[in-house]
């Protein structure tokens, strides 16, 4: 429900949720909700669409299921792009390894359309910043207000606003991410646009590259419309390279000089970086993926951070997603994680469906390991891939 400066009840009051982000984890909660017979709105600060290339995202069992589950999607096939071996290359280009590993690689963007496509317009709120959160416990609702003096009321609120939730801040003050001492650099390339070496050595396979504080990978996802077809796709690749804080911090000034916390979107890092990127990659990277960074032409930027909170659940607020726990990427984790906090909060809401407090009491721990278990999980595999630490399996 939407109101202004004030509560509206209904007699659907007690099945009404508020979900703070408009992203895929909140996107995901609300679909699934909506299905059960919640009524949903999503409120997300960004005035403009989300909807962007992004990404690419390693198709996880989690994210159909909930496309499954909801009718948005059935056939795995239309999700994303098929690779069927993983390849590893020495920083000179020779194949360290080759394993058959088939999976399914796809994009933020077409995810977030498939969503976003399900749900109305007139429940998907834009330009509102959430300011403050009021428990109304007599009464067993929550109220929302929102920086343009608006508000809105119902049963629970969700806080599926990302890794610097607002929601987080509010109701769990202190809490924040912690840097891991490195970061990731990102691009997309369409294939047509691929260099040779690059089209005939990374195309079809999920292609890994490793050297002293650097790591690389790369596949191909749906390109521009979420086209799929052979040569109107886009190559995705990520190369994680350690940075201190200072550095870091160069990095998140973007070109237009605003200081940002975490991540520099496509097309807003600073030009000069291109330099650092390209003898970055002369000096550690193999021809291929040499080549696939000199022809990106709008690399970003990703800060790694580890987060796990211990308790998702105050009262009728609950985090989920990238709000409730971060794992590193390369645990291809982090848009599974936050379609598993959905589906079993969706679960617990059918099992206890006149009782929301027993329905987060029996979601919350589960869901908090697992956030805390991913959280570990990456640690380990950041420390060996980036710093020596110790052993772990390429994954993503």
């Amino acid at each position: 429900m939407y109101a202004s400066n004030h509560d509206l009840i209904d007699a659907d009051a007690e099945r009404r949720a508020i979900i703070i982000g408009g992203s895929l984890g909140g996107l995901f909660a609300a679909t699934l909700l909506r299905k059960t017979g919640w009524h949903v709105d999503v409120y997300e600060r960004s005035l403009h669409s989300l909807d962007a290339r992004g990404g690419g995202i390693v198709l996880q069992p989690e994210v159909v299921e909930v496309l499954q589950r909801t009718g948005l999607a059935l056939d795995q096939t239309v999700l994303g792009v098929a690779s069927a071996y993983r390849t590893v290359f020495r920083p000179d280009g020779s194949v360290q390894s080759r394993n058959y590993s088939p999976q399914i690689q796809t994009s933020w963007s077409l995810i977030y359309n498939t969503l976003r496509g399900g749900m109305e317009s007139r429940h998907y709120h834009q330009d509102k910043q959430l300011v403050g959160i009021e428990s109304h416990t007599s009464a067993g609702r929550i109220t929302a207000t929102f920086a343009d003096g608006e508000s809105a009321s119902g049963a629970l609120l969700i806080g599926a606003d990302g890794g610097d939730s607002t929601v987080r801040r509010l109701r769990w003050p202190g809490i924040q991410p912690a840097y891991a001492g490195y970061l990731a650099w990102r691009g997309l390339v369409p294939e047509a646009a691929m260099p040779d070496i690059a089209r005939q050595t990374l195309a079809g396979d999920f292609a890994f590259a490793h050297n002293d504080g650097s790591h690389m990978l790369g596949y191909l996802v749906p390109g521009d419309g979420n086209d799929m077809r052979p040569g109107h796709r886009l190559y995705n690749w990520v190369w994680y390279r350690v940075a201190d804080v200072s550095l870091l911090h160069d990095i998140m000034l973007d070109a237009d000089g605003r200081q940002r916390a975490s991540s520099v979107p496509e097309g807003k890092l600073a030009t000069r970086w291109a330099g650092h990127l390209h003898a970055d990659a002369d000096r550690l990277l193999p021809p291929a993926f040499r080549a696939i960074v000199k022809a990106t032409e709008h690399p970003f930027a990703q800060a790694i951070r580890d987060l796990a909170v211990e308790d998702l659940v105050d009262g009728r607020v609950a985090l989920l997603g990238d709000a409730a726990a971060i794992p590193r990427p390369h645990t291809a984790a982090s848009t599974s994680k936050a379609a598993g906090n959905a589906l079993a909060l969706s679960d617990a809401l059918t099992q206890f469906p006149v009782d929301v407090d027993a329905a987060l009491a029996a979601w919350n721990p589960a869901q908090a390991a697992v956030g805390k278990r991913l959280m570990q999980h990456g640690i380990q595999i950041g420390d060996s891939l980036l710093f020596g630490r110790s052993k772990a399996t390429l994954i993503g």
